[in-house]
This record gives structure tokens, sequence and C-alpha cells, in this order.
């Protein structure tokens, strides 16, 4: 029997704004917040909120058959957190149901795996307590920013305990074999690989409304039809895309929800399962090994991290951010680390990329890569110097963190001791009610006035 594991990832970037070379110094707020929310509203409205809706109701009226997996960055929920709060609330009826996953990945949703083993490590623990606390879930499987994956991240990821993997099934990885097993990731046997089949996961995120498509118009038995002609023995298909597909990649006017609506029944018409990623990985046992020795992504035809880091520029920015990182992860400034988070995602690097099949690409504000690197490097700079004006740089990191170490520790001994003090005054004040009322003193007798007899 065939299952499929569907998974939508929802992740906002957050946009900065113009800052000129005259603001370093003296402005130390990167962001558009106009464009931010008018974004966010929009995407909500065209896409996330009926994207939801129709997915709950699948669930609901398929009796719990329909099951999906949801991956969010920690800077795409605070986003909905602040402008589109009705999305929140419907992932949690989502997640009642008890049909639905939600995974884990970098809070930045960024490019902490190629950088450092610590700093990625931090950036996705964060992430893992932000789905705890939101949706009461700890998530058991991870899916890195934009699929990225080698065998050094694998290690990393087993390293935290992860189960599984979500990534891409790029044919210059797997030649031969098919992504439609479950694999396990090279020199570790215990963490799982779950491999994107591109192919059908694109005809529904790019192609579903291109009406020169030769599968135009595609129909959910038609789709059904093609997962039911795949060689038997292949038993698991990975459809994962942005959840933004439904309703802006594919407008709403082109009835994706409807396509999508469909699925279940014609899915159950052929003996075709859903699961989420842990029953993948629960139910079936893997055929083999992936060896992925360099990274890979679901990004442009490459399939790799060249969008991001394949020119002088983008590895100077990458380069110049995370050298100050271990300074800002050891501060734990709240500002600091939140403008750290939006500095990291991914798209800032994009923007600056210089690939010919990326030149259409929407650049945001930016008339060109060279005009992106020049406004994100405006804003490291400043950003560089408040963490150094913070922490000076002749502080070398060991004495920073010895330093701040020390003051962490007498903050928590003198809340300790505040706790101890009120402690003493709640056990006084109870004593003070639990002992008995004082007798009340004895009055006095009054004496006994002697009558005098007048004499006569």
């Amino acid at each position: 029997m065939k299952t499929i594991c569907l998974y939508f990832e929802i992740h906002q970037i957050v946009h900065l704004r113009r800052y000129r070379f005259f603001d370093i110094g003296t402005d130390h707020y990167y962001y558009d917040d106009y464009t931010n929310e008018a974004s966010i509203t929009d995407i909500a409205q065209r896409s996330y909120i009926p994207a939801l809706q129709a997915l709950l109701q699948m669930i609901r009226e398929s009796d719990g058959y329909f099951k999906v997996a949801f991956s969010l960055s920690g800077v795409g929920l605070e986003q909905l957190e602040l402008y589109a709060p009705q999305v929140i609330d419907l992932l949690k009826e989502l997640s009642k149901t008890g049909c639905v996953e939600f995974l884990a990945e970098p809070y930045s949703h960024g490019l902490s795996s190629l950088a450092n083993e610590e700093f990625f490590r931090y950036d996705v623990q964060r992430m893992v307590k932000k789905v705890k606390e939101m949706f009461g879930k700890t998530p058991k499987v991870f899916r890195n920013s934009s699929l990225i994956y080698s065998d050094d991240i694998g290690a990393q990821v087993a390293a935290m305990g992860f189960k599984g993997v979500l990534t891409e099934g790029a044919k210059h990885v797997l030649g031969w074999k098919s992504p439609h097993y479950l694999y396990h990731a090279a020199g570790n046997p215990n963490l799982r690989l779950l491999l994107r089949d591109f192919k059908l996961s694109d005809d529904i995120s790019l192609r579903f409304s291109n009406t020169s498509w030769d599968a135009y118009p595609l129909m959910a038995d038609t789709y059904m039809d093609w997962i039911a002609e795949t060689p038997a023995e292949e038993p698991l298909i990975n459809i994962f895309m942005e959840l933004s597909a439904l309703g802006i990649f594919q407008p709403l006017s082109s009835n994706i929800l409807e396509f999508f609506k469909a699925l279940p029944a014609e899915a159950k018409k052929r003996d075709i399962t859903f699961s989420t990623p842990s029953e993948v990985i629960k139910n079936l046992k893997p055929v083999g090994p992936v060896d992925v020795p360099y990274p890979l992504s679901w990004v442009d035809e490459e399939r790799d991290t060249s969008c991001w880091l394949g020119n002088v520029m983008q590895r100077e920015a990458f380069n110049k951010l995370y050298s100050v990182a271990e300074r800002v992860m050891i501060a734990a400034d709240p500002r600091l680390m939140q403008d750290w988070d939006y500095l990291q995602a991914s798209n800032n690097f994009r923007f600056m990329t210089t690939k010919q099949n990326s030149v259409t690409m929407n650049r945001s504000i930016y008339d060109g890569p060279y005009d992106a690197f020049t406004n994100y490097m405006n804003i490291l700079g400043d950003f560089i110097s408040r963490v150094n004006n913070l922490y000076p740089s002749e502080i070398d990191n060991e004495q920073l963190n010895a330093l701040l170490t020390t003051i962490r520790n007498q903050d928590q001994e003198i809340a300790a001791l505040h706790q101890e003090i009120e402690k003493m005054r709640g056990t006084e004040a109870h004593a003070e009610e639990a002992a008995p009322a004082p007798e009340p003193e004895a009055k006095p007798a009054k004496k006994t006035a002697k009558k005098t007899v007048k004499k006569q």
C-alpha cells in the first residue's frame, strides 16, 4: 500500500528598509513595518487562511484519513502573531485534530547549518521551544531551511535527538535511486531521510495553473492515477511545498483548493493513504543510505546552496554576519537577538544572487544584487557596531563569556536570596496566623463599697 507524506512550509520574510551609509551609528531600526504588515496581511487573506480552512475541512470530512505536516520559522511566527493571529488560531485547531505534525527548523530560517554547529543547534533549539509553547508538541522530525542537507548536517541533527529529516530528492544525489522509499543518513542508520518527489510537488506548486502545460487542467483523479501508477514496490510519495503555493503561486481562481479537497476521496479509492513524517518513520523500514557529501537544497535547477553563497558578495556578507555570532549568543540581549534572527534569514542573501536563472526573481526593494549587498552591509555595519559597543572587541569571547557567567551567577544568587527572604516572610506570617489567640487578661475584681450608716 502506498502512502503520501504531505508537508507545507510557512515562512514570511521580514522586509528591510532603505538604510543609508549615513544612518550607521544614528538609527538602529532596520525594518519596513508598513511593507511587513501589508505583505503578511495579504498572504494571510489570499493564501494561509483559506488554505488552512480547506485542510481542516479535509481532515474532518475524511474522518482523519487525510494527514499533513507543517514547519514554521520563528521569524514567520513572530510576523503572524503581530499581523495575522487568526492564522495561529487555525494552526492550533489543526493541531487538535491529531492528524497534523509540526516539524522543527532553524528559528531564523537562515543558513546557520552552513556556519557553525553551535549556532545551528542554538537556532533549532529555540524553534523546538517555540513549537512546544505554541502547540504543546515537541518536534521529532527536522526540516532545514529550504531543505538544505548534507551528511555533516545529518550528523548534527541526529546528535540533537531527531529521528528523521526532510530533504530534496535531487537527481545528482540519488542517481538511479527512486525518492519513493525511506532512506537513512550515511553513517547513521538511526536517522531517517524522507526525500521530496520534486516533479509531483512542482506539478502542484509551480505548474497547476499554467495553461500551456500539457497536463492542464490537472484533476485530482488524474493526479492520484499518476501516484497509483508508480511501481508497486515503491511505498512512499513525499510531496513538499510552501503553503503559499495555495493562493499565491497558484491563485484561488485556479480552483487549487477544490483540487486539494478532492484528493482524500480519490486516494482512498486507490488504497493510497496519508501519513505524517513520524508515522512514515515508524511504519516503513529504510532501504539503504543516501550519501550527500555536499549541501543540497530544493532551490533552482542546481539544487545546491549557490543561490545564497554563490558569489563573493554573498560570502562576504555571510562571513561578516557570523563573525559576531558567538558574542551575540553570549550576550543574549533581546533586541540584539531579534535583529540577529532577522538578519540571518536566507532571503537576505538570495537577494544578492547574480545567477542568470534568478534574474527575474522578486528582489523586494532592490534594483539588483549590488544594491541588495550595499543595503545589507550598511545594516550589518551598524549591527556589528552595536555588538562591539555593548561588549568591546578588546575583550575576547572567552573573557566575555566568563564575565557574563559571573554576572548571571550573581543575579541568580540575588534572586535566590530574594526568594529565601520572601519564603521566610511567608513562614513568619503563617506562624503568626496559626498561633492561638492570647487569652484575655482577667479583669480585677471590683471593690465592694462599704455601706456607711449615718448615726442619728
